[in-house]
């Protein structure tokens, strides 16, 4: 038995088939396209790590860190669940969340909505930090799919002088807090 032969079955005559399987795929386009749109195969997050929170604390055992506000915003309608929060970065390191109501070890972000969570910095080494954009690793899960994805955040804009120039978040951010360490403002 042939495909002529089960097309032929359904009552499709050979010539009628193509129109049939364009607009087949034309349908899936459609289906996959709406679903990447709602945020449901890759959610559309915007990030942000707001710089006017920073603080530095120096704990009994001489170690530097600060908390980071990190605002994600959901920009599709389906909702997401963050599972984990990491990055590898010379000089930084992200503490786990104490998974407590105040600092939830996950939490979901509805549809066109946004959420703050605090995480724990530790500055190992001030001059360690690099100066190249660095990435946060994020894991999430959707109602259809769960993956991971790297986050190059915004950079920051610092003064020199009288101008402002771009520096990579991380630098900025272990900058200002270095500085707050060492000129007695914590």
């Amino acid at each position: 038995m042939s495909s002529a032969d089960i097309w032929q079955q359904f009552g499709v005559a050979p010539r009628t088939r193509l129109p049939f399987v364009v607009s087949g795929c034309l349908v899936l386009m459609c289906v996959a396209g709406g679903l990447w749109w709602t945020g449901s195969i890759t959610p559309n997050i915007r990030w942000r790590i707001d710089s006017f929170f920073l603080t530095a604390h120096v704990d009994d055992n001489g170690v530097l860190s600060t908390r980071a506000w990190i605002e994600l915003e959901n920009q599709a309608i389906s909702p997401f669940t963050i599972t984990d929060i990491s990055m590898a970065i010379p000089g930084l390191r992200l503490l786990p969340p104490e998974d407590t109501q105040d600092d939830p070890a996950k939490f979901t972000v509805r549809g066109d909505d946004s959420e703050t969570v605090i995480r724990r910095i530790v500055i190992t080494d001030c001059a360690a930090v690099p100066h190249e954009p660095q990435p946060i690793r994020f894991t999430y899960r959707t109602w259809l799919v769960s993956g991971t994805s790297e986050v190059v955040l915004d950079p920051w804009q610092m003064t020199v002088g009288e101008r402002r120039v771009p520096v990579a978040w991380q630098r900025a951010l272990a900058g200002t807090v270095c500085n707050k360490a060492v000129s007695g403002e914590f």
